[in-house]
Order: C-alpha cells, then structure tokens, then sequence
C-alpha cells in the first residue's frame, strides 16, 4: 500500500516541482529578451517624428556658453543633435567619436543637454572636450519628450528643411557613424546641392 501512495503522488509533485522550476525560465528568457532590445537592439526604436520638422524648441546656453539651441538654428542645412549628459556613461564612451568628426568640419553638431546639472555639465565639457557648434540646456527634460527621447544617448541627422532624417537610440560607434550617419548626411547634401543647383 505504501509503494501505491508514493506511486499516486509521484505526477503530483513532478507538476509542483516543474511549475517552481519552468517559472523563474520563463523569467529569465524574458529579462534576457528585455535586456536585448535595451541594450543591442535600441537604435531600432521607431519614431513618430521622421520625416517630420524637428519640434518647435528654444534652449539657453550651458553653464560657460554663450549660445543655446533653437529649432531655427537647424534649419537650411544638414546637421547631427546629439542628446547627451554627464551622468550618462555610454554618452562618455561616444564622445572621443564626436571630438574627431567636429575636427574634420564635416557636419555641424549640436547637443542637447538633458536633466544635467549646471556646473556638472559644464565640468564634464571642460573635461572631456566640446565638439558642438551649438548646446541647449534641457535641465527639466521638457525639449527631450518634444524629441521623444528615450534615454540618452540619443543622435538625429536633420535633413536642410528641418525634417528629421534618421534617429539611432544608445551609443554611436566608428561603425556606426562611418556606415549609417555620415551617409545619410553625405545624401542629404548632395540633394540640397542638387536642389539649388538651376
């Protein structure tokens, strides 16, 4: 009789034991999947705003400029904004990238500073270098939901009427800047040049 109990109730706590072990596996597949668009799969984040104008914005300067950042500072050329902020660390491992192509003068690039501190903003550009033309201060993050920003980093290639072209969400890499935004930048000035031209 006994060998018939422990029988009976071996399917009973193999489902118990299955249900405490397939719970947490599904969990975890789903933090991995999660994590994987987080992090490797972000710049493939739709935006309402391509092909759109850029939002209708003003920002004063950063703690130490002179000049901030208006929606009519990018219009009637082709231009890179670049949202960024001191506490962001992959916005600090794409900076070295920006220093290079502000350097070559090929494109001009703006940022967007968001939800920084003043002086530590200012610390961080002092620190690191300053590759923009132009930086708005976006301390209450206000201009970032106009964009619709994620999160930071975030980059935009601006089209001469002052569409938006393309959008990457997360880090800028060589590759990336080399394969996906100096393209689309050299496209758009070959069409602006083409359009003035008689």
């Amino acid at each position: 009789m006994t060998e018939e109990v422990e029988r009976n109730a071996d399917p009973v706590s193999r489902r118990r034991i299955s249900g405490f072990v397939l719970v947490p596996l599904i969990a975890f597949a789903l933090m991995v999947l999660f994590s994987w668009g987080l992090f490797w799969g972000g710049d493939d984040l739709p935006s309402a705003l391509l092909g759109k104008p850029v939002p209708d914005f003003a920002l004063p300067p950063v703690l130490g400029r002179e000049e901030g950042l208006s929606t009519q500072d990018l219009i009637g050329h082709v231009s890179l904004v670049n949202v960024f902020a001191s506490w962001c660390v992959p916005c600090r491992a794409e900076h070295p990238l920006f220093m290079e192509l502000s350097a070559t003068g090929e494109v001009p690039l703006y940022g967007i500073n968001y939800k920084d501190p003043p002086d530590q903003a200012r610390a961080w550009l002092d620190e690191l270098g300053d590759p923009y033309a132009r930086i708005g201060a976006d301390i209450n993050g206000r201009a970032g939901i106009e964009w619709g920003v994620y999160g930071v980093p975030e980059t935009y290639v601006i089209a001469p009427d002052g569409t938006i072209a393309y959008r990457h969400v997360g880090p800028i890499t060589r590759a990336i800047l080399q394969e996906t935004l100096l393209p689309i930048v050299r496209d758009h000035k070959t069409q602006s040049a083409k359009e003035k031209t008689p």
